[in-house]
Parts: structure tokens; sequence; C-alpha cells
């Protein structure tokens, strides 16, 4: 593994936080490394012989845990980081995120280079801020600096439920976004022609961003703040409603959400790796929703819903 190719992503928080730490990084990799010495001290009762294990591991923290997982920095690592700390703030989780094995670059800048325009669904291109970019016939730019938060559309969550959302943005639309991160989807509804987007999150950070990402993109039809999932967003009824969060969220969410939706409102659920589908199918029956559409890349699923009469 070599250190200009890979970058340690290593999470550390509270020793009963692990089950949830491990859950949040297994979207990231599938292979984890994970530090517990919770339970060193039964090991060597139950046999282990303690001189043969280093005083460092012997002196090490039994109250917290660490995650950590191994990504190639072909892509932003802010990307990924971005994603785990939104994640682990929507389940309430105080962690620490480390980056290890940088080569002594100044990576906050130096994954710039990695970050270029995408296209996601059939019109819309997402551009770095910093990058020029000639718009094609019919494309639609919409800019974008990650800063701090998630979304700079290279994730496959993000890709799938832009490319669903285009499908149902008009220009009457009234837009809803739960877990917006860096504002994207928001601004990708307002530059489709969405009438008006309202865009929360549980970050203060990640809404900062957002409003102003909203701003360099030119748009005046969208309000960000600061909302708990549902505790605090505008109650109305949306025609399109995107949650872009992980599978446990989007469960707790869906008993609620059906009081901001009117018979046609549109919900564009995403976030969710294939192996927790099962899961989200069972909540979506047992809330009455009916999948309208369904979509799969690398692992991961975004799903759009109705609610049945």
């Amino acid at each position: 593994m070599e250190d200009n190719k890979w970058i340690q992503i290593k999470v550390t928080s509270k020793t009963e936080n692990l089950d949830e730490l491990t859950a949040v990084m297994s979207m990231i990799s599938n292979g984890l490394q994970i530090e517990d010495y919770s339970d060193l001290e039964e090991r060597i009762l139950d046999g282990v012989y303690g001189d043969l294990i280093d005083e460092s591991v012997l002196n090490a923290d039994k109250t917290v845990v660490s995650v950590s997982a191994y990504v190639s920095n072909d892509k932003p690592v802010s990307d990924h980081t971005a994603f785990i700390r939104e994640r682990l703030s929507s389940l309430g989780i105080d962690a620490k995120i480390e980056l290890i094995s940088l080569c002594e670059e100044d990576w906050a800048d130096s994954w710039k280079q990695y970050y270029k325009p995408i296209k996601i669904g059939e019109h819309l291109v997402v551009v770095p801020m910093w990058e020029k970019y000639d718009a094609q016939n019919g494309e639609i730019i919409v800019k974008m600096d990650p800063g701090m938060a998630f979304g700079t559309g290279t994730h496959e969550t993000t890709r799938l439920c832009a490319t669903l959302l285009e499908k149902y943005v008009d220009k009457t639309s009234t837009m809803l976004d739960v877990g917006c991160g860096s504002g994207i989807l928001a601004i990708c509804a307002s530059k489709l022609g969405a009438d008006k987007c309202y865009a929360y999150d549980i970050d203060p950070v990640a809404v900062k961003v957002a409003r102003e990402n909203v701003k360099d993109n030119d748009v005046s039809n969208i309000e960000c703040e600061v909302s708990d999932l549902l505790k605090g967003v505008k109650k109305q009824k949306y025609d399109v409603i995107t949650a872009n969060i992980v599978a446990d969220i989007i469960i707790r969410m869906l008993p609620d959400i059906g009081e901001f939706m009117h018979d046609k409102t549109t919900l564009v659920i995403s976030g969710i790796i294939d192996e927790r589908c099962s899961d989200v199918y069972k909540s979506i029956s047992d809330n009455k929703f009916s999948i309208v559409d369904e979509i799969h890349e690398n692992g991961w699923c975004a799903i759009s819903l109705l609610k049945k009469a």
C-alpha cells in the first residue's frame, strides 16, 4: 500500500458506539481496521499472556474504539470525511476523524486536483468552483465547493439521488432536502426550475457551506436552515422531497415524512447500501409507500416513492 496512493481515515469514539461506527465506515470501504481494547484485561485473564502484549496496547484507553478505512486518493478524501461526519452527527455520535499517511501534503488543498467536472443525470454537470467549464447544449451547471460538508457529486449516493430528482422537478415544484450537506441537491432542483427549495441539515457547518454555495450559484429561491431530521422543518406539503442519508435514519424518518407530502409528492431516498435494502423495503411497506423507481450503482441504491392512496 503506497503512501502516495492511499489515505487512512481513522474515526475514534466511545466504545459503546462501535456498531454505529462500523456501519458508517462500511459505507466507505469493505475492509476495515478496528482497534478495540475494551475487553483486553478479560482476554488476559482467559489465558492471553500480558507480557507478550506491547506496552502501548496494555496502556491504551479502554473507553474508546477506532475504526479505520483505507481509501484511494484519486478522488476527494473530503467527500469521505464529510460523509462520515454528517452520518455520525445525524446519529448523535461525537467522534474524532483523522487522516493518516498524507505524504506531508496539505490535503486540504491538494485534494482539489482530483475533483473535476462530473455529469449526473441527463443534464446536470457539477463543476468545482475553481474550475472553468463551458456548458454544452442542454447542460445545466451546478458550481460547488463542498468545504467541510458532504456533497461534491462524485459519491454514488449523490449522483443516484440527483439522477432521480431530475425526473420529478418542474417549474411549479416546491422541494425539500433533508440532510442537505453542501446544498447540492437543493441547488440542482433550483437549476432544474423548481419554484422554491428548502434545505435542512443537523450540522450548522453544513448549513453554512450550503448557504455559501447557494450564493455562489446565484440562485435566490433556496432557504437553508438547521434541523434535526424533520424537527424544525417548515410545516407544509412539498412536491418533491429528497433524503440522501443512511438506511437507519431513513427508516426512522419514514413514519413521519408523510405529513409533509400530498398525494402526488415524490420522495427520493438515497444513501442505502444494497445489504440494507431489505430493511428499507420493509419500512416502505409498513409505512404505506409504493416504489416508483429504483436505481443501483456500485453497491448503493436510491429509490423514489409515492404515498399509497
